[in-house]
This record gives C-alpha cells, sequence and structure tokens, in this order.
C-alpha cells in the first residue's frame, strides 16, 4: 500500500497532578478530569495509538507495523528492534508537583520486568513564573544515604533543582533521578517502556485515595549517583534551521522554528520520523507523492521511513517543531560511498 503520513486518535491519560491546559492546547473539548498525558505515538500494548486519517484509520499502530515493519520503520529500526516501534512520545501538562522518579537501564529492565528501559528528554513548551524541576543529585551521596532522606522525607534537599522557560530542554538517561514541578508544560520524548519507579511522592494519595505505592529499593538498584556539573542540554535555536538538540544512542531530538516551507529529507537515516508540532499550525507535504497533512500545534504524525522526504509548511506564517527519530546513519568511510552511490 502507499504509506502516508500518520495522525492519532486522542489518547488522554487521567493522573492525580494533572491539569487542564493539554485539551485547550490539543484544541478539544474541556475535561473535568485532571489529565497530565497525552499519548501522541503509542506503540506500548496497554495504551496503543489509533490512526486517524487516511485508508488505515481506525487501526492501532501496532497492527499496521505488524503488517508493514520495514516501510514504517524503517529497515534498520525493524531489524534492530524487531519490528518494535522505539519510542514514546507525550505532551505533559503538570498542575501539580509529579513524584520523584528514576528509570531503569535496559539490562535491568530486561532482568526484572522483560523489557527495554527508558531513558528520555524533555522540552519545555511553557512554564509559569518560577516554575522548576529536578534533574540529577546536587551532591554526590550513597544509596544508604537515599534511603535515610527518603525515609526523612528530605530527598529533595540533595537534588538538582532548575528554574525553568520555554525553549529549555534536559535530558535524562536512565538512572538520573528526575520530577517535573507544577506550572510546566513540555513534550517529552522516551524509549517505549512504561517501567518507572517512584522514589518519594509528598506523601499525598492517588486517584483512589490510597498511598500511591513507593519502589525504593528498585530505584536504589537504579539509579546514578554521580553528580554533573551542568544538567541542562545547551544547542543552537537558529530561525529556519534544523537544529540538533540531541544525539543519543536511543533517539535523536532536531527542532525547527520555520518561517516558510521547509524542506525535510530524512531517509538517509532509515528510520522513522515522529513530527509534534508544538507552536503555531504546519502543514506536513509529502515530496514523493503529493500527500498533505494538516498539523495543528499541539498534534503529532508518524512519518514512515519509506516517504520521510517532506516539507514542513507554516499555516501562519511560524511554526515550531520537534523531530524524533533513530539515528543510523553509518559514518564510516563505507557508508559513505554507500550513500554517494545510492547503494542499498
Amino acid at each position: 500500500m502507499m504509506m502516508y503520513p500518520f495522525l492519532f486518535e486522542p489518547n488522554l491519560h487521567t493522573v492525580v497532578w494533572g491539569g487542564q491546559r493539554l485539551t485547550a492546547f490539543k484544541g478539544l473539548p474541556k475535561s473535568d478530569v485532571p489529565i497530565g498525558e497525552s499519548w501522541e505515538v503509542s506503540a506500548v500494548p496497554s495504551s496503543t495509538s489509533i490512526i486517524a486519517n487516511g485508508d488505515l484509520a481506525g487501526k492501532d499502530l501496532n497492527s499496521v507495523i505488524e503488517e508493514h515493519s520495514e516501510e514504517v520503520l524503517g529497515r534498520a529500526v525493524s531489524r534492530r528492534y524487531h519490528g518494535q516501534l522505539p519510542l514514546l512520545v507525550k505532551f505533559i501538562d503538570a498542575r501539580k508537583d509529579l513524584s520523584i522518579q528514576v528509570h531503569p537501564n535496559d539490562a535491568m529492565a530486561q532482568r526484572e520486568h522483560g523489557k527495554m528501559g527508558k531513558s528520555e528528554m524533555w522540552y519545555i513548551i511553557d512554564a509559569q513564573p518560577g516554575s522548576f524541576l529536578y534533574a540529577g543529585f546536587n551532591k554526590e551521596i550513597s544509596p544508604e544515604e537515599y534511603k535515610e532522606h527518603i525515609r526523612n522525607n528530605t530527598i529533595t534537599e540533595v537534588l538538582a533543582k532548575h528554574t525553568v522557560k520555554p525553549g529549555d530542554v534536559f535530558y535524562l538517561p536512565a538512572g538520573r533521578v528526575h520530577a517535573i514541578g507544577a506550572g510546566i508544560l513540555l513534550a517529552e520524548v522516551q524509549q517505549s517502556s512504561d517501567v518507572t519507579y517512584r522514589i518519594y511522592d509528598y506523601n499525598r494519595p492517588g486517584l483512589d485515595g490510597r498511598p500511591r505505592e513507593l519502589h525504593t529499593e528498585q530505584a536504589a538498584q537504579a539509579l546514578d549517583f554521580h553528580v554533573l556539573d551542568e544538567y541542562r542540554t545547551f544547542y543552537s535555536d537558529k530561525l529556519n534551521r534544523a537544529n540538533l538538540v540531541i544525539d543519543s544512542p536511543y533517539f535523536t531530538i532536531r527542532v525547527t522554528e520555520s518561517t516558510g516551507a521547509f524542506h525535510r529529507n530524512l531517509v538517509k537515516y532509515d528510520s522513522f520520523v515522529i513530527c509534534m508540532c508544538m507552536e503555531g499550525d504546519c502543514r506536513i507535504r509529502i515530496r514523493k507523492t503529493g500527500y498533505t497533512i494538516d498539523l495543528p500545534h499541539g498534534n503529532s504524525a508518524l512519518i514512515p521511513a519509506a516517504i520521510a522526504d517532506y516539507d514542513i509548511v507554516p499555516v501562519d506564517g511560524k511554526s515550531k517543531t520537534l523531530e524524533a527519530f533513530i539515528n543510523n546513519l553509518d559514518l564510516s568511510l563505507a557508508g559513505k560511498v554507500t550513500r554517494f552511490l545510492h547503494i542499498t
């Protein structure tokens, strides 16, 4: 079948710390429940995305990938991840502070849960004055000291606290302690995993009125206690450029603020591309077929690897998009020669 960019049905998650901004941000009807997360593109079995447009409308993303794995994911991604989408992307609205948590790396997650680990990144879309988040420790402590801080309700005293503004980025490799603070709206890209160890949750009850479960011992095994001089990610932010923000073993992130049609040819990466529209409305126009979709701000699309040559076209003068994909580019001399000669 002819591939085209996939849009998805709303996939909203109610949580105790959520707010009301996501429905307005996405152009959806207002909700009376606290919505904290919009799972924009998900292959997690418990909450898989449903395609909303085109010939495949109504089908779940996993079934489409199963039938068209290499066309959707890319040959290299399909082989590396055994036909599974390796990323999960979200918009998150924190009306209240999120719990302090950590995620295991691939080895621990596979050993303990039979799943992949979770490294992730945050791009701050909006932040109320004075809003902050935690990422990393502000001093080196031992696992025993960490447990003592949990018992004494003083864990925040040893966490690195960062006041944030729109455009700030934090890369959170598995093992790094973190928490989003109240008043922040952000985009999150992560490995496709739902494994989270909750360290501390301010002794508040969940939506069911009962205390939320903590994972103190598992977190102690997962935590990286090393202290860094800087936890924020700095990057170039030039207009009409695909600015490289993160190039990690798990995902590559580029952010583009464009004022006119902006060409993106990512076929060489042999990967799907997830495009999140964060500001302004835009259109995605596929070069090969001319297929066009509207992508309003607060919405996301998955562009199959087979057609990852496209234009981002702002609708009203300017738009800002975040692209997430897997960098399979072979930088060896042989790889460069292969690309030059168009050998597949």
